[in-house]
């Protein structure tokens, strides 16, 4: 199945990101520890991550042009988190330090027998984007937008200045926050979380939930990532599993898997590949993810994505 989109052929960017950016403290564990227990970690790294930042740098090592436009804070973690942004080559020109405010933060268990992970985590109000704040002009700059719906105002105004100019926009979420009804008309590719979908609907049922979600925001895509399960869409009345890929060596560390898929989707989607090939890409570019701890060591190039695909 072709994806119901057109999608600009001409842009300065092929994908600009507007959302979070985090810097994750990931403690590995040998199990989940007890409550009101003691237990030793068995590996620690400091990583840089967040929804949108993650899902650019994914497209930035496939050899896709990227921007991101985010808010950092002026700690020595806002400091870290951006020059690992640099590094990879996403253009920052929309980014901004807030000057006295910390950086997101989060402090991520993970369980050393499965992958799966606790994120404990805290975000200051002042990386916070009011509707008049966002920098709508990154926008227009690239052929996908790219937003996780954090400030669902600022990022309804950005999806509209996308719109107006025929930017696809699309949407990882795994939340409801205030203001998100207005946003979710706005978003032409919807994957979320596995949970968001009840969040949202009130319905348990995966792929009714996916209807209804359809039936209310129009959205061209509809789908959730499923983890071990792969991921499930819902377009133009049909519904399209994927499942999930081997991890190769076996998992290490789930954290930014969810990121990791989007970055495969939408780098399928540029390359104007079908729906079914979008998903298996996602899946891919989120099995590769999971084998390292941290993750960004372990997202592909394209041709060890293309290499992986093939293999398997």
């Amino acid at each position: 199945m072709r994806i119901p989109l057109s999608i600009a052929a001409d842009r300065e960017f092929d994908a600009v990101g507007f959302g979070l950016n985090a810097v994750d403290h990931l403690i590995v564990v040998p199990e989940y520890p007890a409550f009101d227990s003691k237990v030793r970690f068995t590996e620690y790294e400091k990583s840089a991550g967040g929804q949108t930042a993650s899902a650019m740098v994914s497209l930035q090592r496939l050899g896709l042009k990227t921007a991101y436009a985010g808010r950092f804070g002026s700690d020595a973690e806002g400091r870290f988190g951006l020059s690992s942004l640099e590094y990879e080559g996403v253009n920052l020109d929309f980014a901004e330090t807030i000057d006295g405010a910390d950086n997101q933060i989060a402090f991520i268990v993970i369980d050393a027998r499965s992958g799966e992970r606790t994120i404990i985590w805290d975000r200051d109000e002042r990386l916070s984007y009011r509707a008049d704040e966002a920098p709508l002009e990154l926008a227009a700059r690239g052929r996908v937008l790219h937003i996780d719906a954090h400030d669902p105002p600022a990022c309804a105004v950005m999806a509209q200045a996308a719109h107006d100019v025929g930017t696809i926009v699309a949407a990882d979420i795994d939340n409801i926050y205030e203001g998100l009804p207005a946003l979710l008309p706005l978003i032409d590719v919807l994957i979320t979380s596995a949970e968001f979908p009840q969040r949202l609907t009130g319905i348990s049922d995966e792929r009714t939930s996916l209807v209804e979600m359809k039936a209310r925001y129009g959205c061209a895509v509809v789908g959730v990532t499923l983890g071990a399960r792969g991921a499930l869409v819902y377009c133009e009345g049909e519904f399209i599993e994927s499942p999930a890929f081997a991890v190769p060596g076996g998992f290490r560390d789930t954290t930014g898997a969810g990121d990791a898929f989007h970055g495969g989707f939408i780098y399928g989607s540029l390359s104007g590949d079908d729906l079914e090939t979008c998903m298996k890409l996602g899946n891919a570019v989120a099995a590769l993810k999971c084998r390292a701890l941290g993750g960004r060591t372990a997202l592909p190039t394209a041709d060890e994505l293309a290499e992986f695909v093939s293999a398997n």
